[in-house]
């Protein structure tokens, strides 16, 4: 027969990676959304409606043999400058790139595109559990359906490790 303990710490550990996974898995946002990484874009106008947290990512859909995205620094994106670039993200038009620290990230397409509007700055914050939204008319509040899955994947748990223990 299984060990209750180690049938517990099992259970506790699965809660735990269930809850983890919850939060490390990002958001995918496609960079111009429907426009794609083309020139006359605004994407600052873009840039500003989206939230991006650490661990989300970026799709640039561009055509490979016109474009490319460069992350630059400040200055570089300021000036449309694409020399001493930190990192191509160019692999084949359809390229991803992850948001893994807290900071601005600053992207460029070079060969001129980039004083045709094609550049992005997007400022990374920390994923923050997000405040409970007020009630209406004295209706219940509403939980993302995500937070409402760990709810009871954690509920679950414990009544699972509850009963191994009583028997």
């Amino acid at each position: 027969m299984v060990d209750k303990r180690l049938l517990v710490k099992l259970i506790l550990m699965l809660m735990m990676m269930i809850m983890v996974l919850e939060f490390a898995m990002g958001k995918l946002h496609r960079v111009g959304d429907k426009h794609g990484w083309n020139p006359n874009v605004n994407y600052s106008q873009w840039s500003s409606h989206e939230q991006f947290y650490v661990g989300d990512w970026l799709l640039f859909n561009f055509d490979k043999h016109y474009f490319n995205v460069l992350e630059v620094n400040k200055t570089s994106y300021d000036n449309c400058n694409d020399q001493g670039f930190i990192h191509n993200i160019t692999r084949g038009g359809r390229d991803v790139v992850q948001l893994t620290e807290t900071r601005p990230y600053y992207f460029l397409s070079s060969g001129g595109y980039c004083f045709h509007g094609m550049k992005v700055v997007v400022n990374v914050e920390i994923p923050l559990a997000p405040a409970p939204a007020p009630a209406k008319n004295g209706s219940p509040q509403s939980t993302s359906a995500g937070s409402y899955m760990v709810l009871v994947l954690l509920m679950i748990s414990i009544a699972v490790a509850y009963l191994v223990l009583l028997f």
